[in-house]
């Protein structure tokens, strides 16, 4: 049999795009539709986790975090305002393509998100262009850092840890893939990514002057 084919797998917000619904978008949509924050966060943080696992619709989530009681607004203007937040990181995203162009690369995304959310993203960014598959917590019911979620990545690429590489934001979801065998890169920026990339083997091609 062949040696199996070099993996690149990523985490979505923070990597590819900006985080979905973090504590600065959850900061400005208070602003914006001026109710508490810090009530609004205290129940985020007990249900969150429940909604990325996919056990809760993004209707449910607000209706517990947001509607508990009358608002001035409707749950329909903060889900648009929700999705309002994603925004793409270009030269990310134009990096991957080129790798698994040049490299021949396999790509899958391992991500922490909620169902509405993951589905918006994809679509909108159109990541499924480039990324062959998602692993994303509302699909499989567990979350990043549990272990079982980066095996059930490499079991559905049938991929060899020590030939996939796995980029976080994160440090110590990086560090936990490199503890199951993969090469783990905590993302910082593009420039310190390619770099650490290309130590790996995955060259990005003629720098900069000399790039067609």
């Amino acid at each position: 049999m062949g040696e199996k084919r070099r993996m690149l797998f990523l985490d979505i917000g923070g990597v590819l795009l900006t985080n979905g619904w973090d504590h600065n978008a959850r900061r400005r949509a208070a602003e914006h539709f001026g109710f508490d924050f810090g009530e609004m966060d205290d129940r985020h943080r007990m249900t969150f986790d429940t909604y990325e696992e996919g056990k809760l619709s993004l209707q449910e989530y607000l209706r517990r975090v947001v509607f508990y009681e009358r608002r001035s607004f409707t749950l329909e203007e903060l889900r648009q305002f929700m999705y309002a937040q994603s925004a793409p990181h270009p030269e990310m995203i134009e990096l991957v393509r080129r790798l698994k162009s040049r490299h021949g690369l396999g790509v899958g995304a391992i991500s922490n998100e909620g169902r509405e959310l993951t589905v918006y993203r994809i679509a909108r960014f159109e990541l499924s262009s480039f990324v062959d598959f998602f692993i994303s917590s509302c699909f499989v019911h567990f979350r990043k850092p549990d272990a079982d979620i980066y095996r059930m990545a490499l079991d559905v690429s049938q991929a060899a840890p020590e030939r996939s590489v796995y980029i976080d934001d994160r440090r110590m979801f990086a560090e936990v893939a490199g503890g199951l065998g993969f090469h783990g890169i905590h993302h910082r920026d593009v420039g310190t990514t390619i770099k650490a990339l290309a130590d790996l083997g995955l060259d990005d091609g003629p720098t900069e002057g000399g790039r067609q």
